[in-house]
Formats: structure tokens, sequence, C-alpha cells
């Protein structure tokens, strides 16, 4: 494969994915000004915010499917033309409920952003240069985690958070276009062979579901990505805010950091994943060591580590993206031609645990009294954050418990 061939599949999608974190995060820079001209609590920001999340993995099932069947080319680029009309619908909202709207649209249209990307990498690229391709579109999306913090915070300057997401408008049509027109198609011939009925195609999510080491690591993979992007996409802004005592500036600042430790962690697990396997080191071994020490940095942000909060989110942002490369080990356990559902399967299950705990988070902190307007209770950032921590040792648990379990039968 040609190196122009390589950049025509993979810079395209990066975009993509670039968009789709960039709308996953930026509510965590305009989340005050949603507050105070909006007037909404801590559960319904949650709520709002967590709206792209459900909407994203209620599509989930299928677009594996859809994936499989019709290929990663089409199908996103024409979901995030329903992005780019959710931007629309969320810049020209004035209640609750049309924004929740609008934020569902753009999460069903980005929903294809990651899981296409990968199915893309499956059928042009060889299986080993899968770790290094997942970690570099990983961190073009952390770099669109990056543009939601300070870049955001630059631009509010000149425009209010409407204006914002008719910018984002504009350029979600320009990757749908880019998409459709650069990518090339792979030649049937050449595609990885795929089951093409839907009673073959139903059976082989089957095959997914219930195949054991699937049920024995997902539960982590899921818990531990799907808790970073609910306290990375919105509440690490607030905290930042409310726990650390920070003005906006300085809280747009610190996420720009974080993002930027988001990022080059998205690659480096992919560097690290792809050099150790030529060791013999699996994928989510690698994964796990990582997503150990991420919880460890959730245990000192509950603490509230105000005279060092800097380093513990640099430490947050770069382990929180271990959980990634689990993707690579789980599909070592499957043929090809189901890639693209056992991606979206655990997408799925990521997506709506991202959904319930961001939601979840803000019922849990409304739990107690507002210290101010718009300014939210420390003990229950406490408590909200100590709940999510507790289901990711569970499912970091259930590794061991399960081997045990099944080994008895």
């Amino acid at each position: 494969m040609t190196i122009n061939k390589a950049l025509r599949v993979f810079l395209p999608f990066a975009f993509g994915f670039y968009l789709s974190y960039l709308y996953r995060s930026v509510n965590a820079i305009i989340a005050p000004d949603l507050i105070q001209e909006i007037g909404i609590d801590a559960a319904n920001l949650g709520l709002l915010s967590s709206a792209y999340f459900i909407s994203f993995a209620a599509f989930q099932i299928p677009l594996g499917i859809i994936l499989d069947r019709v290929g990663p080319r089409k199908v996103e680029a024409i979901l995030l033309l329903f992005a780019a009309l959710g931007a629309v619908i969320f810049a020209s909202s004035d209640s609750l409920l049309n924004l929740i709207i609008g934020r569902a649209f753009i999460g069903l249209g980005v929903s294809a952003c990651l899981m296409a990307s990968f199915k893309s990498f499956v059928d042009w690229f060889p299986k080993e240069r899968l770790p290094l391709s997942n970690g570099a579109i990983m961190m073009a999306g952390g770099l669109g985690a990056l543009t939601a913090t300070a870049p955001i915070e630059f631009v509010l300057q000149f425009t209010d958070w409407r204006g914002i997401f008719w910018i984002l408008a504009i350029m979600t049509l320009v990757s749908a276009a880019l998409i459709y027109s650069v990518v090339p198609e792979r030649p049937d011939q050449d595609r990885i062979v795929t089951d093409m009925t839907l009673r073959n195609q139903l059976s082989g999510l089957r095959e997914v579901i219930s195949n054991r080491e699937f049920q024995r690591y997902v539960p982590i993979s899921v818990t531990s990505q799907g808790s970073m992007l609910a306290l990375q996409s919105l509440w690490i802004g607030p905290w930042l805010r409310d726990v650390g005592g920070l003005t906006r500036e300085e809280s747009a600042s610190h996420l720009f950091i974080m993002a930027v430790a988001l990022a080059i962690g998205f690659l480096s697990w992919g560097i690290i994943g792809e050099r150790l396997g030529r060791y013999g080191v699996s994928p989510m071994k690698i994964s796990l060591i990582g997503i150990c020490i991420f919880l460890i940095t959730q245990i000192i942000i509950i603490s509230e580590p105000v005279s060092f909060i800097l380093p513990v989110l640099v430490l947050f942002g770069f382990f929180g993206t271990a959980g990634s490369l689990s993707y690579v080990g789980l599909i070592d356990n499957f043929p090809n031609y189901l890639s693209g559902r056992v991606y979206t399967t655990a997408n799925l299950l990521v997506f709506t645990l991202a959904f319930i705990g961001q939601w979840g988070i803000g019922l849990i902190i409304d739990l107690w009294p507002q210290v101010g307007k718009g300014h939210f209770s420390q003990i229950g950032y406490q408590a909200a954050f100590s709940a999510v921590l507790f289901i990711q040792i569970i499912s970091f648990l259930w590794i061991g418990i399960s081997k045990m379990l099944w080994r008895q039968k």
C-alpha cells in the first residue's frame, strides 16, 4: 500500500474523529454559559451533555452491521450530515429540550467516526499495524479535546457558544465531503470476507457477546473508558472551578494541558502496544497496567489535591487513554469479518456507561445544596467521583473472579 493511499485512508477519518471529540468535550468550557443563560442545575447539565452519549450508544449495534455490509466511507459521510444538523439545532436553541435534541443529533452523527476508522484500518492495514494506526486516530481525537479547551475559550472572546456551534456545523459538512470524496473504496475482491445475510450478521453479534474472553475483559475496558469520558468531557471543568478554586481562564488552561496529555497518551499507548507486541506482550495486558494507574489517579483526585492539581490532571489525561488499547486486545479473539461488531458492541457499552455516568454524577452532586449560583458542593463531587471509581474497581476485580468461576464449571 502506497503512502499516498495510506494518507487518503487515515487523514479524512482523523479529521472526522477530531470533530467528534471536539463536540464531546466542548461543554466542559461552555458549561458556565449554559448554566447562566438556560438556567439549569447539575443534573440537567449532566443530562444535556450526556444526550450525545446515549444517541451515540443507541446506534452502535446497527452501526456494526452496517459497517460490515456497506463499508466505512459511505456510512460515516452520511452520518456526519446528521451531526451538522444537530450543531445547527444546538446553536439555534433557547430551551433545555431543544438543546438535548441538538446534542442527541450530534451524538448520532458522529457515532461512526471512531468505529468507521477502525473498520477501514482492518480492511486496509496489516494486523500488526493496528495498535499504531488505532493509537494515531485516537490522538486525533485528543487534539479535538485539546481544541475544546483554551482555544475555544479564546474564540469565545469574539463570539458566543452559539457561534461556536455554527462554526462546528460548517466544519462537519467539510469533513463529510472529504471522507466521501477522498477515501478510496476497497475493491470488493480485496475486502475482508463478510457474512452478508442479516441472519448471519445477527449470529455474528451473538458470537461476540457470548465469547468468554470478551465477557471477561469488556467490563474494565468499558468502565475505564466510559468513566474517563464522563469526567473529561464535562465534570472536570466545573470541578476545577468549584473544588480547585480556579477562574474560568485558569480552568481552560488546565484542561488544555490535560488534553495535551490525552493526545500524547492515545498515540503513546498505540506505539507501546505495537513495540511490545513484537515480543509477545498482548495489548490487553499493557492496557490493564495503564488502567490500574488511572484508578490510582482518580483516588488522588477524590482526595482533592488542590496544591498539585496540574500534575494529577496530566496523569489523568495520559493514563485515562490506556483503555483505548483494549479494543485491539478484544478483537484478538475474533476473525476479521467480526471486527466491526466487536468494536461497536464495546463502544455501545462504553457510551451507554458514559451517558449514565455523566448524568448520574450530576444527580449525585445535586443531593447537596449549591454553594452559590451555578457552583456545586465539594462533598457532592467527592461522592459522585467515588461512585464512578467504585464501579471501575469492581470491573477490574471481575477479571480474576470470572476466571475462578468459569474454572469451577
